[in-house]
């Protein structure tokens, strides 16, 4: 009875292994199906998925060169145009506008003969070898301001000179005319105003002399010096009070009368008393003026008048001044003083106290005065009026 058991025993063993064997080959074998199928479904799908991205790239590529082409006719257009443009005006121009149309260009015509009559002035100009700058106009406007006209050369430089520096140089037009209009206004002063060409040497013969006023131009003055004398080119047109006046009256026992004053600058001073005419002369650039003239013996006590009057470059009468005086007794002194003033020179001071300027010498000798030619204004001089008291 137990044999039995143990040979049964056994062969449920064995039949169990089996069943484990085969489960496990068929297990391996569904798994090696398995494997077999999911290799080829990943096959298939990597092949699959590989030629997708493919196609894609080249999709991607495309449509990146056509978004590029669409960039650069964007960016580019207006360029392209104009150049598209200059070759079609280019082409009308060159085959299809008609060529036989000729262009017509007017020129106007210059005659000849207003051309010729400036070169011989010119030539003519060019040849003299005396030909110097001149004054036209020496103007002073109301501002302050000086205009110079003038003439010399064609189309040369002139320098305009005033107070010894040049202060401008303008050029001549083919006439040989020239304007100096400057901008800025002149203080009231004198001026000394020449013209000057190209060489040092060519200077004007004549200069101006200008004297701005304080007062304005009315009462200013402009002259033109000559070697022939003054000619006045704008005359003060209204004098104020102080535009002439009459400082002292010496009267010396010589008989003779001396009246010292202030006036406009270059212009001339004469001298009457009573009516009768005594003498004249001119008023210094720093507008003073000194007269002299032998009267005779002047009653004491007796009323006299003294008249002196300021004249233009024409002679006539711009302003006068009277001065009526009753002769005094004389004091019996010998000598009578001066005082000097801007721009006088012992010359003067001896011609109206002395008669003659050439007995300076004898006024230097009593102020003791080591060089006659250097006197200072506000300088006290005793005038010797007795060394000549016989003459």
């Amino acid at each position: 009875m137990a044999k039995k058991n143990q040979s049964n025993m056994g062969k449920t063993k064995r039949s169990t292994d089996d069943m484990i064997d085969s489960a496990i080959a068929k297990q391996n074998d569904w798994l090696e199906n398995r494997r077999e199928y999911t290799r080829g479904f990943l096959k298939s799908l990597n092949l699959f998925a590989r030629k997708k991205t493919d196609e894609n790239i080249v999709e991607i590529k495309s449509e990146q060169k056509k978004n590029s082409k669409k960039s650069l006719l964007r960016a580019y257009w207006f360029p392209v145009a104009c150049v598209v443009f200059v070759l079609c005006v280019a082409v009308w121009g060159l085959f299809i506008r008609d060529t036989k149309t000729a262009r017509v260009i007017v020129v106007p015509s210059v005659p000849q003969a207003i051309v010729q009559p400036v070169e011989k002035e010119i030539d003519s100009l060019e040849i003299k070898e005396d030909v110097f700058p001149e004054f036209d106009i020496v103007r002073i406007e109301q501002s302050g301001s000086i205009v110079v006209a003038g003439r010399w050369l064609p189309n040369q430089n002139v320098s305009v000179v005033v107070n010894g520096d040049i202060v401008a140089t303008e050029r001549t037009n083919y006439t040989g005319e020239f304007v100096y209009a400057p901008t800025n206004v002149w203080k009231a002063g004198n001026y000394t105003i020449s013209l000057m060409g190209i060489n040092p040497d060519r200077k004007s013969k004549d200069n101006v002399f200008v004297y701005i006023s304080e007062q304005g131009a009315r009462n200013s003055v402009s002259l033109l010096m000559t070697s022939d004398g003054s000619t006045l080119l704008q005359a003060p047109k209204m004098l104020r009070d102080g535009d002439l006046s009459i400082s002292k009256i010496d009267y010396l026992s010589t008989g003779r009368i001396v009246i010292t004053g202030d006036g406009m600058p270059r212009l001339r001073v004469s001298l009457s008393l009573n009516g009768k005419y005594l003498g004249f002369a001119r008023v210094s650039d720093h507008r003073h003026f000194g007269l002299g003239a032998d009267v005779g013996d002047l009653k004491s006590g007796e009323e006299y008048t003294l008249t002196v009057r300021m004249h233009d470059g024409d002679g006539r009468t711009v302003a006068n001044v009277s001065h009526q005086f009753v002769m005094p007794e004389m004091t019996g002194d010998d000598d009578t003083f001066y005082t000097v003033r801007r721009g006088d020179c012992l010359w003067i001071i001896a011609r109206n106290f002395l008669r003659r300027g050439i007995l300076f010498s004898i006024i230097a000798e009593k102020n003791n005065i080591k060089n006659p030619d250097l006197i200072f204004p506000k300088q006290n001089l005793q005038i010797p009026v007795e060394a000549t008291k016989n003459d």
